[in-house]
């Protein structure tokens, strides 16, 4: 398996941490009744999201943009990975976006502005300098 996709893997179970850190707070919070159930803003008086304690909203947040910046950066695994350009610099980045992503979780946790931005911007640039890397 090439780094970059070693560290797809791990960026992929860093999700499924991101989904447990923000999960069992909000379950708590909200109660199995709105949590199970359809989530129709209607019935539960609107979003689930703005019901949440802080904290629990910004995991909740810091979740998505996860997803957001994950297929980004599987795109970029992947054309790496299939196009056989695999080297220390695309590797390096695919650490890069993980270490970030890491350290977005509590950043945005405990609200360090504007250090949570910076921290994204990391992992965003590392997918970039990984897809651009590819083209020359």
């Amino acid at each position: 398996m090439t780094p970059e996709l070693t560290a797809l893997t791990l960026a992929a179970l860093l999700q499924v941490v991101q989904f447990v850190l923000m999960a069992v707070p909000a379950n708590l919070e909200l109660g199995p009744g709105k949590t199970v159930s359809p989530r129709d803003r209607e019935r539960l008086g609107g979003s689930l999201e703005d019901q949440l304690s802080t904290r629990t909203a910004r995991l909740y947040r810091a979740l998505n943009n996860h997803f957001e910046g994950l297929i980004l950066f599987t795109i970029a695994c992947v054309v790496v990975t299939l196009t056989d350009q695999s080297t220390p610099f695309t590797a390096f980045c695919g650490y890069a976006y993980l270490i970030a992503r890491i350290a977005y979780v509590p950043a945005y946790a405990f609200g360090l502005s504007p250090w949570r931005s910076y921290i994204w911007f990391v992992g965003l640039l590392a997918t970039t300098s990984m897809l651009v890397s590819t083209l020359l």
